[in-house]
């Protein structure tokens, strides 16, 4: 009897709800829906492919290897171990305009940032301004934790020890002589991470937040230094600090370095003689990597992608040819031909 009430008051509502009694409706699929809407949807993504294929093939890209691997090349002098602070320079043509806004890039392979340890090496209160672990970085930035003098490091921590610090000037050389192409580096970082994600201590000067701490092993400056033009620009909302912060999801990646949208230049790059100017200061061959600049421009659909085209076209030749298939099909099973 005590077994019984237990069941019943187990059991749900005797409501439409509880005892799935609401009326539903399920549609009924026949060939004169199924086949048309095939074609249908394979004519918008073909339509669609074409754009995107289009719209792809008339972005323009250049790309400049300037690994140094190859003993004819001009950066071969700083793959040298004992070459410090090495500049080279890579001559290129332009033979038309080159569209603007063009963006500059520069790009690693085979360093892999999803790495899981390397992804997780950072102390996210710390990149915050938090002072309070500026002192006791987290443990997972080890062993970018601290010196061998036990000092901590900000930032700690693999990814912000491992950052980007090439740098590269381009000029136009007009009648032989050396024109400046300026770059802008504002604004090339996330909203999110610039506004939201990193802030930098309330402290001013900034300096002194970072007393009794030291920089990363392999940075040339420490964060209050990054950019010695432009005060703000220093820190944890360092541009540059953040494009590299913003780990890529592939080994072999591009990341932005400025933009040419000003002066004689906004247009884009004009036609003719170019020389880019490189300060050769990460090692690559370490881990079997390469490095390379990369001139591009943009369109409504972003940066080029022809796979995307591609695939829209893939999927959408499919849906026609299966309507085509379920057409033939559906008409000799449904109007079967007499004897």
């Amino acid at each position: 009897m005590v077994k019984e009430e237990k069941e019943l008051a187990n059991r749900p509502d005797n409501t439409a709800y509880t005892q799935q009694r609401l009326p539903a409706w399920q549609p009924m699929l026949s060939a004169g829906i199924v086949i048309p809407g095939f074609v249908l949807i394979g004519l918008a993504f073909i339509g669609i492919g074409v754009a995107l294929f289009v719209t792809s093939q008339s972005i323009r890209v250049l790309e400049l290897d300037y690994t140094g691997v190859e003993q004819n090349s001009p950066c071969f002098k700083c793959t040298e171990d004992v070459a410090k602070a090495c500049t080279c320079e890579m001559k290129f043509d332009i033979d038309s305009l080159f569209e603007g806004p063009v963006f500059f890039y520069y790009g690693l392979t085979n360093f892999f940032q999803n790495q899981r340890k390397y992804g997780v090496s950072k102390d996210h209160y710390q990149l915050t301004g938090d002072l309070n672990n500026f002192k006791d970085p987290d443990e997972d930035c080890f062993p970018f934790q601290k010196d061998s003098s036990d000092k901590p490091i900000v930032p700690c921590g693999a990814i912000a020890n491992s950052m980007f610090n090439d740098t590269f000037k381009l000029y136009q050389i007009v009648n032989g002589v050396k024109k400046q192409v300026p770059f802008d580096g504002k604004g090339i970082a996330w909203w999110t991470d610039y506004n939201v994600k990193y802030r930098n201590p309330s402290v001013t000067p900034l300096r002194n937040a970072f007393n009794s701490t030291v920089k990363p092993l392999y940075w040339s400056r420490p964060a209050y230094e990054l950019d010695t033009s432009d005060p703000a620009n220093n820190g944890f909302i360092n541009q540059d600090f953040l494009v590299w912060m913003r780990r890529a999801a592939l080994p072999d990646f591009r990341k932005l370095y400025r933009r040419i949208t000003e002066g004689d230049y906004q247009r884009g790059l004009p036609a003719g003689n170019y020389s880019l100017e490189i300060a050769y200061n990460y090692p690559v061959l370490g881990f079997d990597g390469r490095k390379k600049v990369v001139l591009s421009n943009v369109s409504w659909m972003g940066g080029k992608n022809e796979f995307l085209g591609i695939a829209y076209l893939v999927f959408g030749s499919l849906c026609v040819t299966m309507s085509i298939v379920m057409l033939v099909v559906y008409a000799k099973f449904k109007f079967p031909e007499e004897d």
